[in-house]
C-alpha cells in the first residue's frame, strides 16, 4: 500500500474518532443541561429562601438596626456579637438549648432503638403497640404542650399531682421549679418523638436479612451478642439519621417551650430560639437578634459536622 494511502486512512480514522468523541461529549452535555434545568427551580428556591435571608441576617448583625432605627443604618462591626456574651437571656438560651438537644439525642435514640427491637418480635399486639407509640408524633407540639401543661399542673385539675397526693406524696411543681422545668419539657418531647425514632429503626430492622441471625444462632451467639454484632452495625445508617435530626431539632426547639413554660420560670427554659424572638421582636434589638442567629447557625453547623464525623468513625469501628 502506498504511503499516501496509509496516511489518508489514518487521517480518516482520526477524524472519525474525533467526531465520535464530540458526539459523546455533546450527548453528555445535553444530559447534564437537562438535569440542570430540573434542579434549577430547587436551586433558585434555596438561594431566595435560604442563602439570601442568611446573608441579610449577617448584614444586619453588623449594623445598628433596631426598632428605633430602621433606615440609614450604620456599620458597628462586631459590637453586636460582643453583646451576646453580656446578655444573660441569650447565654441562658444557648446553654439550655445545648442541654436539651443533648438529652433528646441520647434518650430518643436509645429508647427508640429499644422499642424497635422489642416491637420487631412476633407479638400479637405489635401493630397496635406500634400505632400507640407513634401516635403522639402525629400531633402538633403546641397541642402536646397544652396537654402536658394540663397533666403537670399543680392546680386541682393536674392529673399527675392528683395521683401523687392520692398516694400520700407531695405535689411536684414540674413546670414552675427552675431545677425541674427544662427536664420536664424533655420528658414530654421524649414521649412525643420516641415513637417517630422507633418507626425509622423498624424500617431499618426489617431490611436486615434473617439469614444473618440464623447463622449467629448456629454459631451459638446469644441474643445480646446478636444485637451488638449483627443488629447494631447494620442499623448504623438509621442511628445516624435519628441522632442528627434529634440534635438539630433539639437545638431549634421553640414551639413546645412556648406552649409549656414560655421560657420560665425566670430563664430556666429559655432556648436560643425563644431568646432570639424576645431580643429581636419583643425588645426591638433586631441587630443583636441577627447576631445571635448567625452565632447559632455556626454552632449548629459545627455540632452537626462533629456528630457526622464521630458517627462515621463509630460505624467503621463496629462493622
Amino acid at each position: 500500500m502506498k504511503p499516501t494511502a496509509v496516511l489518508w486512512q489514518h487521517q480518516v480514522a482520526a477524524v472519525s474518532f474525533l467526531e465520535g468523541w464530540m458526539a459523546v461529549r455533546l450527548k453528555l452535555l445535553r444530559r447534564e443541561l437537562n438535569y440542570g434545568m430540573l434542579i434549577l427551580p430547587a436551586l433558585v428556591f434555596y438561594l431566595v429562601f435560604a442563602v439570601y435571608p442568611f446573608l441579610s441576617m449577617f448584614y444586619y448583625s453588623v449594623t445598628d438596626y433596631s426598632i428605633s432605627k430602621m433606615t440609614d443604618l450604620s456599620f458597628v462591626g462586631f459590637k453586636n456579637y460582643e453583646s451576646i456574651f453580656n446578655n444573660d437571656l441569650l447565654l441562658a438560651g444557648f446553654k439550655n438549648s445545648l442541654i436539651y438537644a443533648l438529652l433528646m439525642t441520647v434518650f430518643q435514640t436509645a429508647f427508640g432503638l429499644v422499642l424497635a427491637v422489642f416491637l420487631d418480635r412476633k407479638l400479637l399486639t405489635r401493630n397496635v403497640l406500634r400505632s400507640v407509640f407513634f401516635l403522639p408524633a402525629v400531633f402538633s407540639p403546641l397541642i402536646i404542650g397544652f396537654l402536658w401543661n394540663y397533666l403537670m399542673s399543680t392546680s386541682d385539675f393536674g392529673l399527675i399531682n392528683n395521683g401523687l397526693t392520692a398516694l400520700g406524696l407531695a405535689k411536684i411543681n414540674f413546670l414552675g421549679d427552675a431545677d425541674l422545668a427544662l427536664y420536664s419539657v424533655v420528658v414530654t418531647q421524649l414521649w412525643q418523638w420516641t415513637g417517630w425514632a422507633m418507626v425509622i429503626f423498624l424500617a431499618n430492622l426489617q431490611s436486615i436479612p434473617k439469614d444473618l441471625y440464623e447463622a449467629a444462632d448456629i454459631d451459638g451467639a446469644s441474643s445480646w451478642k446478636q444485637f451488638w454484632k449483627v443488629t447494631l452495625p447494620l442499623m448504623q445508617p438509621s442511628v445516624n439519621v435519628v441522632a442528627v435530626t434529634a440534635m438539630i431539632g433539639g437545638l431549634k426547639v421553640f414551639d413546645i417551650i412556648l406552649a409549656l413554660t414560655d421560657g420560665g420560670p425566670g430563664n430556666a427554659t429559655q432556648t436560643i430560639m425563644t431568646a432570639y424572638i424576645k431580643t429581636s421582636f419583643n425588645e426591638g434589638f433586631y441587630s443583636k437578634g441577627a447576631a445571635s442567629g448567625v452565632v447559632f447557625f455556626v454552632v449548629v453547623m459545627f455540632i452537626t459536622t462533629v456528630m457526622m464525623r464521630v458517627l462515621g468513625k463509630w460505624g467503621k469501628q463496629i462493622q
